[in-house]
């Protein structure tokens, strides 16, 4: 099994003694396929993986979905332990936020579009607690997929602006059998829900086809 820290001191003096280079894979949990993705390339890419599994409470703008959130750490542990991943970070949310979240994150522009218009201070929370765990991972390289778009880019423009030292590492869409991208949400969906997805998403890799 993976060896597995809550406090970010302790990781940091792990981190410390640590030789080579680390790989970071930032997840919420309910781990899939997708996120084996990202922990394979990591592991391709460097000498060690660490990835974290904190549900971000900060990025969720109705409290009712933070609490829906499925939990599945001994899951989670069993893939990251199938895939060899030496170490797992499961912070709680006193360890995140001992300043009771009151400085933050806030971009002005793309957060402000597309989901992050539908959704507010969904992105303020997500680049504030990133920008944490960046911090306190000390990885040479970091991994997004590019299923949450946005997102990324996101977190590569914060990277940028920031000076930070850890590389922003894109890696592509996992996909069902369908075409649907994989999703821990997906499973909350109701089959009548999630035929509607298949179909939205058959729907949008056609029109991006036929622009091309």
């Amino acid at each position: 099994m993976p060896s597995i820290v809550s406090d970010p001191a302790a990781w940091k003096k792990q981190r410390a003694a640590l030789e080579g280079t680390l790989g970071f894979v930032p997840t919420m949990g309910n781990l899939h396929a997708g996120h084996m993705a990202l922990v394979r390339q990591a592991k391709a890419e460097n000498d060690h993986v660490l990835v974290s599994i904190f549900v971000n409470p900060t990025q969720f703008n109705r409290r009712d979905d933070y609490n829906a959130y499925l939990r599945t750490l001994e899951a989670d542990y069993a893939l990251l332990d199938g895939e060899g991943v030496e170490f797992v970070f499961t912070p709680d949310e006193k360890a995140m936020y001992p300043d009771n979240y009151e400085m933050q994150v806030n971009e002005t522009s793309l957060s402000q579009e597309l989901e992050g218009k539908f959704r507010p201070g969904h992105f303020q929370g997500m680049l504030t607690v990133v920008l944490k765990l960046l911090n306190i991972a000390g990885a040479a390289r970091a991994y997004f997929g590019e299923k949450d778009f946005q997102q990324l880019m996101l977190v590569k423009k914060m990277a940028e602006a920031f000076f930070l030292p850890t590389e922003i590492v894109a890696v592509p869409i996992v996909r069902e059998k369908s075409g649907l991208a994989l999703s821990s949400r997906n499973n909350r969906l109701s089959p009548q829900q999630r035929e509607q997805a298949v179909l939205l998403s058959q729907l949008l890799r056609g029109a991006t086809a036929n622009d091309a």
